[in-house]
């Protein structure tokens, strides 16, 4: 028996692997999309939950989510304070309401994994605060991704992400943003690896960290999601054991993509459009293998 701590093994897959995991991605699309146009005040999120399931299996797929250590929604929806894990039930969403609404699905065994953030009613129903939360937490994602290649350092992620972030915040300030004061990038909940599990080694944290973390491969897959607070990074969990809220009551965003890494570029799997356009943004080299 080995004593050696190892770091943890980064699953590498093959062009047909990827393209499988894309037909999971564009059903995760699409069904954020979906769940994006119904998301208006007086629908409840258990409706919008049955709205996604019926989309996921009705594109041949199954919902990574529903069931997943006794989860029992399909989508994961978190409005306000919620972080992430909001379970789907009888709470009507306002206008004004910031909401993130996370999807997972299965295709022939393969999982695509993605998230949005959004203000019900539209960007002139928002607080100008929730607006520059949500796309600066948005921008922070791709300038996540866009620091991934292969034989380079996993964590450079996190740095990308937090020093996208700090950089947002100082804007914002300058700005004089009213209700920005503070951005918190959570600690507790990281980006993942994906494939045939929804969750694989290794973490990926949103936050900059003093090891360089394990070498990223080629055909290596990750789910980059980071979530930011208006206030304090700290959290609690409610009595459902599932949902996680700002300790300080503070409003949080969360955005996520599922990305594949190839020796010519990213291939953003659960973008619609492969990611062209925001890997564009952040000067990233776009690398589909399908359409």
């Amino acid at each position: 028996m080995s004593l050696l701590r190892r770091r943890p093994r980064i699953e590498a897959k093959t062009p047909d692997q990827l393209v499988a995991m894309r037909r999971a991605g564009l059903v995760v699309a699409r069904t954020l999309a979906l769940a994006t146009e119904r998301a208006t005040a007086g629908v409840t999120t258990l409706e919008l939950d049955t709205l996604a399931e019926e989309a996921i299996r009705g594109a041949g797929a199954t919902p990574s989510f529903l069931g997943y250590h006794g989860f029992t929604g399909s989508l994961c929806i978190s409005v306000n304070d919620e972080v992430v894990h909001g379970i789907p039930g009888p709470r009507v969403l306002a206008d004004g309401d910031l909401v993130s609404i996370d999807c997972g699905a299965i295709v022939e065994g393969w999982h695509g994994d993605a998230a949005v953030s959004l203000v019900v009613g539209g960007r002139e129903r928002g607080r100008a605060a929730d607006l520059a939360l949500m796309d600066d937490t948005e921008a922070s994602l791709w300038a996540g991704i866009a620091a991934l290649r292969p034989g380079g350092r996993l964590y450079a992620v996190g740095d990308a992400v937090e020093e996208s972030v700090d950089a947002a915040l100082e804007r914002r300030r300058r700005e004089g943003v009213p209700g920005v004061e503070v951005y918190g990038i959570l600690e507790d909940y990281t980006g993942h690896g994906i494939g045939r599990e929804m969750h694989m080694d290794p973490h990926v944290p949103n936050y900059g960290v003093t090891s360089s973390g394990p070498t990223v491969p080629s055909g290596a897959t990750f789910a980059i999601e980071p979530m930011v607070t208006l206030g304090s990074i700290e959290t609690r969990t409610l009595a459902d054991d599932w949902t996680v809220v700002t300790s300080d009551g503070s409003r949080a965003a969360h955005w996520e993509h599922t990305v594949a890494v190839t020796d010519a570029g990213l291939w953003v799997l659960t973008a619609a459009d492969g990611g062209e356009a925001g890997l564009a943004r952040v000067g990233a080299d776009y690398a589909p293998l399908s359409d």
